[in-house]
């Protein structure tokens, strides 16, 4: 793995492992634990390997598991889907195109536009590219600062994302750190992503908190309630689809309940 790919992945492990109780495992408490969590030792036990490989994979050494230590690992840490499958990925050294902002096609501008619903393309990072008058009126993109048209900021930096989310605020603000933390790992280390992190770590408490918990989801379909200034809160569907023209550009669309 390269240097970068191989740091996620050894704090990825370490992240998971902290998490898990003994006790859920039905293991003894022995002697005073002084970490959180399981063992090196225990992990390596769990998934059939030898504790000195483990210490490798966790410290960000030059190894390379196999597909089979790699489901190993997954059972023992007891990793859910999309955690599996970040963990695997990280293990195929993530991507490591340097970033460059993309561009939208015109046609995909053409079909967002000509849309009544709220839709808007984002790209790699995360940044907001092209979005149309129903997205505008309902998430206030028109209203964003330039240096902000990005998911990520737009939900810590911009306090409309509060008024926006409301009480749901927190649960949703979670779910995209989240999100992010699976596309950042495979770019860790490249300088426009490690401006973004920064950027809104030095903004938001709540983001440095949950950034350091190194949580993953998988992206989902889904429902939100949105508040607008003048109508009020209103329940949305929405769904994301990935683009044919360049697969890091993502549309999304939002449905009225």
């Amino acid at each position: 793995m390269a240097t970068t790919s191989r740091s996620e992945f050894g704090d990825f492990l370490r992240s998971r492992r902290e998490k898990i109780s003994p006790a859920e495992l039905g293991l003894k408490s022995g002697r005073r634990r002084r970490t959180p969590g399981l063992r090196r030792e225990e992990v390596a036990e769990l998934a059939g390997i030898g504790v000195d490989w483990y210490v490798r994979l966790e410290q960000g050494r030059t190894v390379s598991p196999s597909d089979a230590t790699l489901d190993a690992l997954a059972s023992a840490l007891r990793l859910g889907k999309a955690e599996a499958a970040h963990l695997r990925a990280l293990a195929r050294n993530g991507d490591h195109r340097g970033f460059a902002p993309e561009s939208v096609p015109p046609v995909i501008e053409r079909l967002i536009k000509s849309v009544n619903l709220p839709a808007y393309v984002t790209g790699r990072r995360w940044d907001i590219l092209a979005w149309n008058a129903a997205a505008a009126d309902v998430l206030g993109f028109d209203r964003l600062d330039a240096s902000n048209r990005n998911i990520l900021a737009f939900m810590f930096i911009e306090t409309d994302s509060r008024r926006l989310f409301g009480r749901s605020w927190t649960d949703e603000a979670r779910r995209m750190v989240a999100l992010f933390r699976a596309t950042h790992d495979l770019h860790a280390g490249d300088p426009a992503f490690i401006e973004l992190v920064e950027r809104v770590r030095a903004h938001s408490p709540e983001f440095k908190k949950w950034w350091n918990a190194h949580d993953i989801r998988g992206s989902t379909s889904g429902q939100k309630v949105l508040t607008h200034p003048e109508r009020g809160a209103q329940r949305y569907e929405y769904a994301t689809f990935q683009a044919n023209d360049d697969p890091a550009l993502k549309l999304s669309i939002y449905t009225p309940v």
